[in-house]
């Protein structure tokens, strides 16, 4: 991280800590993974259902209201976080045609009745002050953002940006409003970095809502990890994902190795939050519970990836991401980033020499460091990114060199084995991740 990085962390640190000082409830534990998920219905809000969203490993929900008591009061007991809306307006970039008019539509005094009526309570960790806007009116959302920190301190916000395929001035065809209000993704993420006081960035990207173009679209998913997981190491911001548990009208139900590959994935970027989308009707189909608030087959699916993640996420959390590195990736293929950090056959990273598939298959090799100064472990969070369509699975060695390794996967530690020549190898399968620790 870089002087400007550092100056900005302490100072959002010290907001953060300051306004925890006034805090009447318990908010998000920041330092563990979270996992939540979008969208409640009014028809899942009874206790079976928060016990199965708590069951699910699920530590919290986007998109209650702040109103709701009875709710809230059953999120309490189970211990279930609700990022709640209804306490100041709304707001949704949409199609961009709206963008540059935050102020006109919400000005400050709007905000300010929205917080004067808060009442707080213990399952409240936040409060959603909007979704998807537009660069244009990051300047109005960082003086929101100040403003809201001193009438509700201690209260945590929430705000989501728009993923990388959303439009841009250069787009033509029907995609004739700029919904970033910038000319690049790059841009847009850093005036969001520039203007608004938060120490995260939020985005939501679904690498299968287009079937039939897959490889173009991890392209894209890659393009947007690089660019919104640089801006989080840069800035000392925590880096938050939002997946996708559903699937677009007229395609399956997006298999549990594709739920593992999103997580992984992000995870080799450094993402500290996983949000489905969506738990509950809120947009497409194949949602975890249906019309009706009855589970479906998504449930289970994701009981058993959030388990998974939630048994790495003790040790994970030890550590923050420096870099990611394209490891085994063929020159040429179209589901490559457009601007990749490189394309080793195999990686050397600090204590870790040699890593590499036993196979050759394509690995996500996410770099950290330890959270503790004055801990000189280091780690790496490989993903398997041969196979994320999850058409045609492999299982083979991760071979790597490092002293005095240790690994954790997704069922708790992982055996390392040492090999005749020295190296060290564990099992991998395609769309898992491992993590790999040493110096400790």
């Amino acid at each position: 991280m870089n002087q400007t990085g550092r100056t900005i962390a302490c100072t959002l640190a010290a907001i953060y800590a300051a306004s925890a000082v006034c805090a009447a409830a318990p908010r998000m534990d920041r330092s563990k993974l979270l996992i939540g998920a979008y969208c409640l219905q009014a028809n899942a809000r009874t206790e079976a259902h928060v016990k199965a969203i708590r069951e699910c490993s699920v530590d919290f929900i986007v998109g209650v209201g702040a109103g709701e008591r009875a709710t809230l009061d059953l999120f309490a007991k189970h211990g279930v976080g609700a990022i709640v809306n209804g306490v100041v307006p709304g707001w949704w970039g949409g199609d961009g045609e709206n963008a540059g008019k935050l102020r006109e539509k919400n000005p400050p005094d709007v905000y300010s009745k929205g917080a004067a009526k808060l009442q707080d309570h213990s399952a409240i960790w936040a409060v959603d002050i909007g979704d998807e806007p537009s660069a244009l009116d990051f300047p109005y959302y960082g003086e929101v953002v100040r403003q809201l920190n001193r009438e509700l301190p201690g209260v945590p916000l929430y705000l989501n940006l728009y993923p990388n395929y959303a439009s841009v001035a250069q787009n033509t065809g029907k995609q004739t409003v700029n919904q970033l209000g910038t000319t690049t993704y790059a841009e847009h993420v850093a005036e969001y970095c520039r203007h608004v006081p938060l120490d995260y960035l939020s985005y939501d990207f679904y690498p299968y809502v287009e079937p039939a173009g897959l490889d173009r679209f991890l392209s894209k998913c890659y393009d947007n990890f690089i660019v919104v997981a640089e801006a989080c190491r840069r800035t000392g911001r925590g880096f938050w994902y939002i997946p996708q548990v559903n699937s677009r009208e007229g395609q399956p139900p997006t298999s549990e190795n594709r739920l593992r590959f999103q997580a992984c994935a992000a995870m080799s970027f450094g993402a500290e939050a996983i949000t489905w989308a969506c738990w509950s009707k809120g947009w497409w189909t194949n949602n975890v519970l249906d019309a009706a608030g009855v589970p479906t087959a998504q449930y289970a699916k994701l009981k058993k990836v959030n388990a998974e993640l939630k048994r790495l996420g003790p040790e994970y959390m030890k550590f923050r991401s420096t870099t990611t590195h394209f490891v085994g990736f063929s020159s040429g293929s179209s589901r490559n980033p457009k601007e990749p950090v490189s394309f080793p056959d195999a990686l050397d990273a600090g204590f870790f020499k040699g890593v590499r598939a036993s196979n050759g298959a394509p690995l996500l090799v996410g770099e950290m460091s330890a959270r503790d100064p004055a801990c000189t472990a280091r780690a790496l969070f490989v993903t398997a990114a041969d196979n994320p369509e999850d058409a045609e699975l492999a299982s083979f060695e991760l071979i790597f060199r490092a002293p005095g390794p240790k690994a954790y996967g997704g069922d708790g530690p992982v055996p390392v084995r040492i090999l005749p020549d020295g190296s060290c190898s564990v099992p991998l399968r395609s769309c898992h991740g491992v993590l790999l620790v040493s110096g400790e």
